[in-house]
């Protein structure tokens, strides 16, 4: 984690990191102002409030309060070294919890995070640099050592040197990444989640065997998603971007719809049209990006490849966003290689997506054969000492596809968790499914998954499969768990050199009468594809365009941005839409306008419901307001604080709509209540005086929304090095 120091007055600190700022200060004994704790003070707080954390998640799953849990630590120093202490954490614990619980809680105590490191000793590495925004070196740079390369299956280069070319890749685009976390809770499977220090909500997760195949595949993850704008899907570009010559790729096109809305000549083929508008209902308007907003530019789309006649099919930049995700999308040393993993994927999900909807029960992989690879199998035998339960399946459909499946089963909570891999070959698929599996989880991690169900429909709904797709805890069918497999088990085997599995693949996908659609980005100088194939590897449903789109952002984006500058007449016409639209009162204004707000402000935890109120209360309409917010109460998931404050706002309103009461009446007893800032606000919001109270003023050009401005810098990076490397201006 990069973290950002400011010098303030006197002795004051300011760090920033991520959504947050510190503020440190030294006691007036060293000259200080006393103002806040010192840093080391806040290094004495992290390991306390560390070990209470591992303590929380212990009793949380558990069932187990932490009400009369209390725990404090003391420092003891030695009077003759103070930089050599004790940490002394004492924990008070009730009568009823049991001895093995006692246990536990003190084992979870020890694997706090703090205490680890500080016990292992951080090398401290201290240096002086010319610019600090400018040194991109990358965190993550080696020198490959040709004597100690390290090559695995499906890869066209040692891992080594592909972590060299792909950590110079970021660096050349001034991105500096950071390894935020490693995971290794079993023997031969290692994930790790990485990000830009810059910009955090760009980040990927990558998952392996050893230490160097999951930061490989964590890299590759992370270039693909650049390549293919994957980390800027849905968010607001700005008007700068919006404006340039070009949005996305300088070899964009733009289509204007016809007179009546209609779909423009010159996107999509006969094939597509006929898979994404069957009934005739989709509208240019329809596939307007969200990225650019720019409705009168028209419908920007990206050319594809069409893989049976080689011919350029222009796909619009929205029906990618909003359909696919990252689906059949991959980076690789080599185009091939790129494309075996890409196919992969696809093949993953959509076979994933056929077992999990139609309830398929799957063979059982024999135990001869998983012991086969040894290290695969000391992992899943890991898990079995642990107490979980793991069911290893062929899920190639007797031979069809690349695929296998491992699923973990909880006794300590009864939920489930199928992973599933996909690779030509059995034995990196095999891997794949069981690091899938524990990408990024602890032990407790594994108590967020559902228990089986019966319930065909609820397996089947469309947003079950987009919860596989996303973290896999989706529910799964309990047929899935018959024993009676509904098709023979196959030790298939369909690998070759990348080129000869790149070809077997896209072979299986013509033999089903697929179309496929490629595209291939290769300016940041490594091969990213991204592949199409429609009716087969979207994640959403495609009716998603009419009536789900994501440019839904469009109709309210700038009205929202620009709410302290409406007048009420604009304001009742954007309250009026709102309600029309008929659109989910919880969804969130993130979500809605692709703005990224900082989550820890009230514009961050703004929901569309709050929304309404806020304009309820600035036109005067108290009736509504005070009806939105019970239900506000009803459903708050906000701060404490902004539910305090809609207490105290019903109790106000209650007494302004009732003619035999009066506010002064009440004012003393509120304030005490509430305290004065807040029934400021409350009295202030209810008369007129105060407008979106917590909402800080903003407007398209995004002032204060640092979170946002880091996401388009980020984008910037990219923009330019594309300008640049197509000679466009910008």
């Amino acid at each position: 984690m990069e973290i950002k120091v400011n010098f303030l007055e006197n002795l004051r600190l300011e760090a920033k990191f991520d959504d947050f700022t510190v503020i440190t200060d030294q006691p007036i004994r060293y000259k200080g102002d006393g103002s806040a704790p010192s840093p080391f003070d806040y290094f004495l707080a992290s390991s306390a409030l560390c070990a209470a954390y591992f303590v929380r998640v212990y009793c949380k799953a558990r069932d187990i309060p932490t009400e009369n849990i209390r725990l404090s630590q003391n420092n003891i120093v030695d009077p003759e070294n103070r930089y050599n202490q004790i940490f002394k954490i004492q924990v008070e614990l009730p009568e009823d919890i049991s001895e093995k619980d006692r246990e536990g809680i003190l084992r979870s105590i020890d694997r706090c995070t703090v205490k680890k490191v500080v016990q292992t000793g951080p090398d401290f590495q201290i240096e002086t640099v010319e610019n600090l925004d400018e040194d991109a070196q990358a965190l993550l740079m080696v020198q490959p050592n040709e004597e100690a390369y390290t090559w695995i299956e499906g890869k066209d280069l040692p891992l080594e040197q592909t972590i060299a070319n792909m950590s110079g890749i970021l660096a050349d685009l001034s991105m500096k990444i950071e390894i935020a976390s490693w995971r290794n809770i079993v023997p031969h499977v290692w994930s790790l989640h990485i990000r830009d220090a810059a910009s955090p909500m760009c980040f990927t997760n990558g998952k392996g065997a050893t230490k160097e195949s999951a930061l490989c595949s964590a890299l590759g993850e992370f270039i693909e998603r650049l390549s293919c704008n994957f980390f800027y899907n849905d968010q607001f570009f700005g008007e700068e971007i919006a404006n340039s010559a070009f949005v996305h790729y300088p070899d964009e096109e733009w289509f204007q719809p016809g007179p009546d809305d209609e779909l423009p000549e010159g996107i999509l083929d006969e094939y597509t049209r006929a898979i994404y508008d069957p009934e005739g209902e989709l509208a240019g308007s329809n596939l307007i990006d969200t990225n650019s907003g720019k409705a009168g530019r028209g419908i920007v789309a990206l050319p594809f490849v069409r893989q049976s006649d080689g011919e350029t099919v222009y796909f619009p930049s929205n029906l990618i966003e909003n359909l696919y995700l990252s689906n059949g999308m991959s980076a690789g040393n080599t185009l091939q290689e790129a494309q075996v993993q890409c196919l992969s994927e696809i093949f993953e999900r959509a076979v994933k997506r056929e077992i999990l909807e139609q309830e398929l029960a799957l063979p059982d992989v024999p135990m001869e054969v998983l012991e086969r690879y040894p290290a695969i199998l000391e992992g899943i035998q890991a898990l079995e000492a642990q107490g979980y339960p793991v069911l290893v399946k062929d899920a190639s459909l007797g031979g069809q596809f690349p695929v296998m499946c491992v699923t973990l089963m909880n006794t300590r909570t009864g939920g489930v968790f199928a992973s599933f891999g996909a690779h030509p070959s059995f034995e990196v698929a095999l891997e794949r499914s069981l690091t899938e599996l524990l990408q990024g989880r602890s032990f407790e991690g594994l108590n967020d998954f559902l228990p089986p169900t019966f319930n065909s429909q609820a397996v089947a709904e469309p947003n079950n499969f987009v919860e596989h797709f996303i973290d896999s805890s989706g529910l799964v069918s309990w047929r899935f768990f018959s024993a009676k497999s509904d098709v023979e088990f196959a030790d298939w085997d369909f690998s070759g050199s990348n080129e000869e599995e790149a070809a077997t693949l896209f072979g299986i996908l013509e033999e089903m009468g697929k179309e496929v659609y490629v595209a291939v980005h290769e300016d940041l100088g490594a091969p990213v594809c991204r592949i199409l194939v429609p009716g087969y590897s979207e994640v959403y449903p495609v009716d998603d365009l009419v009536w789900d789109n994501t440019n839904m952002a469009l109709d309210y984006r700038e009205d929202i941005l620009n709410l302290h500058a409406l007048d009420d007449d604009q304001l009742a016409v954007l309250l009026e839409r709102l309600e029309e639209s008929q659109l989910d009162e919880h969804m969130d204004i993130i979500t809605l306008i692709g703005i990224e707000f900082d989550e820890n402000t009230v514009w961050g935890q703004l929901t569309i419901l709050e929304l309404k109120l806020l304009i309820n209360l600035a036109l005067g309409q108290h009736e509504e307001a005070l009806e939105r917010v019970e239900m506000f109460q009803q459903y708050n998931d906000n701060t404490v604080e902004r539910g305090l404050f809609y207490q105290a706002m019903a109790a106000v309103l209650e007494i302004v709509l009732d003619d035999e009461l009066e506010l002064d009446d009440y004012i003393y007893n509120l304030t005490r209540m509430f305290g004065e800032k807040t029934m400021t606000a409350v009295v202030g919001s209810v008369n007129g005086e105060v407008r979106f109270h917590g909402l800080t003023p903003t407007s398209m050009r995004l002032e204060g929304l640092e979170k946002h401005q880091r996401l388009i810098e980020s984008y910037k990076k990219l923009h330019a090095h594309r300008a640049k490397r197509a000679g466009v201006a910008v």
